[in-house]
């Protein structure tokens, strides 16, 4: 009797160990070689000139702007269209911009708004690490480089 309840209450111990299989299945992929391999032949393709930044960001500023120059504590308001390098649209934006808070959205646009002071604009190319990582979100697949034309409309 001893030893049935010994080998239960072992097995429950053992139970609460995560599966190995499992944790390997949930780690982040990184995807920062792809994603510049994917950037770069976007750039190429398209003819653009674009800056990369020391965070792996890549931008193209069309119109540098005459206005204020946000930070990346700043609240903007920014037409916007996102799409991924296929040309696919994931977000069309909003009619008049929206306005956000750059310390609520994905890092990209933290660092890359303020490249743009208001009137400007141009194309921010964010590798996975700075948009949504290597997990799916609202209709955007892991690991995704996502694309957006930006144009800075007001500092506030």
């Amino acid at each position: 009797m001893k030893s049935i309840f010994l080998a239960v209450v072992s097995l429950l111990f053992v139970s609460c160990f995560p599966d190995m299989n499992t944790d390997i299945e949930t780690q982040p992929v990184d995807y920062t070689v792809q994603n510049e391999k994917d950037i770069t032949a976007y750039i190429a393709k398209n003819n653009l000139t674009a800056i990369k930044s020391d965070s792996g960001l890549f931008y193209v500023i069309d119109v540098a702007g005459e206005g204020a120059q946000p930070t990346a504590s700043s609240t903007v308001t920014v037409e916007y269209r996102g799409y991924f390098t296929n040309g696919s649209v994931f977000d069309g934006g909003k009619p008049g911009g929206l306005t956000i808070g750059l310390q609520q959205v994905i890092r990209g646009w933290t660092e890359g708004i303020p490249y743009f002071k208001e009137g400007g604009s141009g194309i921010l190319l964010v590798p996975s690490h700075l948009g949504y990582g290597s997990y799916d979100r609202n209709g955007i697949p892991g690991g995704s480089v996502l694309i957006f034309d930006v144009k800075l409309i007001k500092v506030n």
